[in-house]
């Protein structure tokens, strides 16, 4: 049986590792904001902490709703319809510009309820207009990303790869004109970091227009029939792709309501849990990209319909991500002092994070398992279910043990933690049951 997973494993790499550095690459530019900002000051990270604790949210929607078409182009692809395959790539284009609209605007009005959630007076006034830089970012944004999810169909990962990279390379020197002020440009701080987030958002979703003529992996779907609006294909989209962005959400308002909470204690807290949580959003979409990798393998399975095969490659994805997140952990509880001061000079802030990483620590293995298992279920277009269970583990265990643990036990900003790593345990048992059971039951195997 080993046999079986061990001809998938380099497969997997070779296909997840441009995903992997693409993924990590867009948090990365909150990662190159979050340094950056924090040594300006502690009320600067604060704020930018507030902004992207908010706007994370709308962020990670719409590239949730744009998940959708890996699937759908990767099913048509495994069956060699590249009729079907441009089809997609043009209702997609539709769906995610409709959408990046959408988002901006229910964006804009969240900004207006940001003084009246709890945070210092300085805080929120530094965070409000970053956050509107964040907001006109996502359009440009859900244009990349049709780009990406449409190219990911195709089993090539290498170009969302390359102008990712790109695009962080961009914003950090972005970042050292606008924040610090240099070249005449005046020290703007938390909104020069705001500048650099949504010059470089458009230039990658031009720069993806651009390839996207001069690359032959589109020009044999280029020539097709461009097809019109169809309110049938958006509502497909639509259905498959907002289970998929809620549960993201559901996720990550989680921690964002956990941002809130560390505000309620003080402002080192909240700059201690922004730069813990920096570094395991990193090790966390560096397993996306795997999952995302494994979302590809398991459409293309699909649509071949070599469904020993869809069973081997979710395994090998699997064993995998457990590897990578079990030396994680390793580096986080072991380096738990050094990695904060990267961010910060402060003491008390390295201290309260150094106990954060601890448990940040701990969970790195949960987390994993239950991100490359959602992508094996959206491969196999399983997002009702995912849904459900995210919303007990996030909402029902994860939020109130960790209010409970800091407020009534009073743990202080280590219990909101405790809290994450309830949810992420619950959401990992529960979704490696739900592909275990599928898989039996459709295909018996």
């Amino acid at each position: 049986m080993q046999n079986h997973y061990s001809s998938h494993y380099w497969p997997n790499i070779k296909l997840a590792t441009p995903v992997v550095l693409a993924q990590a690459g867009q948090m990365l530019v909150n990662v190159a904001d979050t340094v950056m900002v924090g040594q300006v000051g502690t009320i600067p990270l604060a704020a930018a902490s507030f902004a992207n604790s908010i706007f994370i949210n709308v962020l990670v929607l719409g590239m949730g709703i744009s998940f959708a078409l890996t699937p759908l182009v990767g099913k048509a692809y495994g069956a060699k319809n590249k009729d079907e395959c441009a089809y997609w790539f043009q209702q997609g284009m539709y769906a995610n510009v409709i959408i990046g609209v959408l988002l901006s605007l229910v964006a804009g009005a969240i900004a207006l309820a940001m003084p009246f959630m709890g945070q210092e007076a300085g805080v929120v006034e530094e965070a409000i207009p970053y956050y509107i830089l964040l907001i006109l970012s996502i359009l440009p944004l859900q244009v990349f990303n049709n780009y990406k999810q449409f190219a990911e169909g195709l089993s090539n990962t290498k170009i969302a790869m390359i102008i990712t990279i790109g695009g962080n390379l961009l914003n950090v020197a972005l970042n050292y004109v606008f924040i610090y002020g240099h070249f005449g440009v005046p020290a703007m701080g938390v909104v020069g970091a705001g500048i650099g987030t949504l010059a470089s958002r458009i230039v990658m979703a031009i720069m993806f227009v651009f390839v996207s003529y001069r690359v032959r992996l589109f020009k044999e779907y280029r020539g097709i029939h461009v097809s019109q609006f169809s309110a049938s294909a958006f509502k497909r989209i639509w259905k498959l792709g907002l289970p998929i962005g809620l549960q993201s959400v559901i996720e990550v308002f989680a921690f964002s309501l956990g941002s809130i909470m560390m505000g309620w204690i003080n402002a080192v807290s909240l700059a201690a849990h922004q730069i813990v949580l920096s570094m395991a959003s990193l090790t966390y979409m560096m397993s996306s990209g795997l999952a995302s990798a494994t979302t590809i393998k398991v459409s293309i399975f699909r649509g071949k319909k070599d469904y020993p095969s869809l069973k081997h490659s979710a395994f090998a994805s699997l064993h995998l991500v457990v590897m990578f997140m079990t030396i994680m952990s390793f580096l986080f509880v072991s380096m738990r002092y050094f990695l904060p001061s990267l961010f910060v000079d402060e003491v008390e802030v390295i201290k309260t994070a150094a106990g954060l990483m601890l448990v940040a620590g701990i969970f790195q293995i949960f987390d994993g398992i239950q991100v490359v298992t959602l992508g094996i279920l959206r491969g196999l277009e399983d997002v009702v279910m995912p849904v459900i269970g995210a919303g007990i583990a996030y909402w029902l265990i994860s939020l109130p043990i960790g209010y409970l643990t800091a407020f009534v036990f009073e743990a202080g900003p280590i219990g909101i933690w405790v809290g994450y790593l309830s949810g992420l345990a619950s959401a990992g048992v529960f979704l490696l049951w739900r592909f275990r059971m599928l898989y039996k039951k459709r295909y018996g195997l």
